[in-house]
């Protein structure tokens, strides 16, 4: 078997090309305004916030991952840079009892997941695609990469990240959309949830 078919999860299967696919228009991109905000459980319990220059000074890492989406294909070997959730704890670190993260984009779109998923190797908030920034259409500036989930979890046009102490179902989840979204487990719709995989 070769080793691309290998790293397929069940019901999925390779494409031609690059796909896209978003929920509603691609938003323009202003740097003199744009910023990217922590809050919600903070350790702190206040709001932190990061312009444009600043979250662009944030160390950076790469990652090479598998891209699986919920309608059945996978866009594999893809690399991605960008900045680790890692270094946004550090910048702003969450109370102890967060357990979980909504991750909020442009026209309040959000989508939420398990702060063991946020933390996984392989998560991160990408700024380039295959040593390119992002397109506009594919989440320019910044997008979550969360490789090990279905893509619906990679939020495109990232602004902020909202700690959580108790889950909270996000734009698709509430639509009907599973709320771990794990591709090897076929996680796909929230008929699908066993107890304790979703909010109380």
């Amino acid at each position: 078997m070769p080793v691309e078919q290998s790293r397929l999860p069940p019901g999925q299967y390779v494409p031609r090309g690059r796909p896209v696919i978003h929920y509603g228009r691609v938003p323009a991109f202003k740097p003199d305004s744009w910023d990217f905000r922590v809050y919600g459980a903070t350790a702190s319990g206040e709001e932190h916030c990061l312009t444009w220059p600043e979250f662009e000074r944030l160390p950076r890492t790469s990652v090479l991952a598998d891209f699986h989406c919920v309608t059945k294909w996978s866009i594999m070997g893809n690399e991605w840079c960008g900045v680790s959730p890692a270094a946004i704890i550090a910048a702003a670190p969450p109370d102890p009892g967060v357990r979980h993260v909504m991750i909020w984009a442009e026209y309040g779109y959000g989508a939420n997941i398990r702060m063991s998923d946020f933390t996984a190797a392989g998560t991160l908030f990408a700024m380039e695609l295959d040593g390119k920034p992002l397109s506009a259409e594919r989440g320019f500036p910044v997008r979550l990469v969360v490789p090990h989930l279905y893509a619906w979890k990679s939020v495109k046009w990232v602004r902020a990240v909202e700690y959580l102490l108790e889950d909270r179902r996000g734009f698709w989840e509430e639509r009907g959309y599973h709320n771990v979204a794990d591709p090897w487990r076929e996680q796909r719709y929230s008929y699908q949830e066993e107890p304790g995989e979703g909010p109380p």
